[in-house]
């Protein structure tokens, strides 16, 4: 699984339109649960 970190990195360049990606792709700091601490982060406060 670590190898999708680099490899994705290394060739979604092709794939995106700009050219250009600064987007950082990193393993999730919270494990499953990743997915709703970044919703919970989107909710107005």
């Amino acid at each position: 699984m670590g190898r999708l970190y680099t490899n994705v990195a290394e060739l979604w360049g092709r794939w995106v339109f700009s050219g250009h990606v600064e987007t950082r792709l990193a393993p999730p700091h919270h494990a499953n649960s990743s997915g709703v601490h970044g919703a919970a982060w989107l909710w107005p406060a």
